[in-house]
């Protein structure tokens, strides 16, 4: 049991780094498309500053996650690989294209802005169709034939707490994103762009928090089993709002710690970092032991125990030696002043 459940947290912790890492990834290439044609405010130069280094390391995470799901848990494999055969072949086709375009887009000058529009939108999707595994996997769309578990589609795609899922993805992909290009521009000196991400950052703060409200009234129709158990945890969920109020003092600042700018965007980073944490924590708790709800558990799909431990070992030395490294990658990335203040990028 305590195998199984070390197993789930370290895949709990690639969802979650995933996740964080993602969308902010998307979510700038969105904004590079938005903001292409406005050459003023820079924003379209800082998207593009802060992708060009960031979009392979990202993509590092998501084949981790997908050998942790195989080798930690591979009775669940199965079984999420047939449920998820439609869904997941459409997000692997997005993220071949947008991974093709973005490269092509910095090569064909000539052809920038429609590759940079098709990884845009391919981008924007992506974050929404990753989500819709967590509905999938409340188990109201799953149906059982001989023993062999299939999707259905039209419950799925005429469920009010799916489109509540993919809206929150979709606003916290564009949410995320902008406080950290808001916090990016400041850091670059770049103040047309940092004044059009944090009233971005602005405007999508109380969308996101909308929809996650919405998430969990539809969620008390869908899945009453999974909503009960996180009303168990209220406080903890309360908390994690509470943070939201932090976020926007980051946003709404009259002061800074540097002149003549308002705002602190990286407060707000890091608060609605916490605050993603303290959800996702209280949302996997309640869904626990559950990996595919009712059928599939984390004890019925976990590998044996000789092979988790080989496996667990392998991953510690792993991120042993990569971990130090995204570390001082990133503090190349966020403190570089050749990089942050080139030009014409």
């Amino acid at each position: 049991m305590a195998d199984a459940l070390i197993a789930i947290t370290v895949l709990w912790g690639f969802i979650f780094i995933y996740a964080v890492m993602a969308t902010m990834d998307f979510g700038a290439g969105f904004w590079s498309m938005i903001y292409i044609n406005r050459e003023k405010t820079k924003a379209t130069n800082i998207a593009n500053r802060y992708l060009s280094p960031t979009w392979e390391v990202t993509n590092t995470f998501i084949v981790a996650l997908v050998v942790a799901v195989y080798s930690l848990f591979p009775n669940a494999a199965y079984t999420l690989g047939t449920i998820l055969i439609i869904p997941g072949s459409i997000i692997l086709l997005l993220l071949a294209l947008r991974s093709a375009f973005l490269v092509f887009s910095n090569i064909a000058i000539e052809y920038k802005k429609p590759l940079t529009y098709i990884s845009g939108i391919a981008g924007i999707l992506i974050p929404g169709l990753l989500i819709s595994v967590l509905p999938i996997s409340h188990g109201e769309f799953v149906d059982y034939r001989n023993g062999v578990a299939n999707l259905n589609l039209y419950r799925l795609f005429t469920s009010p707490n799916v489109y509540a899922f993919i809206g929150f993805a979709i606003s916290s992909t564009l949410f995320l994103s902008s406080l950290l290009l808001a916090d990016y521009s400041k850091a670059s000196n770049e103040m047309e762009a940092y004044r059009v991400y944090l009233r971005d950052g602005k405007i999508l703060g109380p969308i996101s928090l909308l929809m996650a409200f919405v998430i969990m009234l539809t969620l008390r129709n869908d899945a009453e089993w999974l909503y009960n158990r996180m009303m168990d945890d209220l406080p903890l969920l309360l908390i994690s709002v509470g943070f939201f109020l932090i976020i926007g003092i980051g946003l709404y600042a009259p002061f800074s710690f540097q002149k003549s700018v308002k705002g602190m965007p990286r407060l707000s980073v890091i608060a609605v970092t916490i605050q993603y944490l303290i959800a996702s924590y209280v949302y996997g708790k309640a869904h626990l032991p559950y990996i595919i709800y009712p059928n599939v558990t984390i004890h019925s799909a976990f590998t044996d125990p000789n092979s988790f431990r080989a496996v667990f070992i392998t991953y510690i030395i792993g991120f042993a030696i990569l971990f130090p490294g995204f570390i001082y990658f990133w503090s190349l990335f966020m403190n570089d002043k050749r990089y942050l203040r080139q030009k014409g990028k």
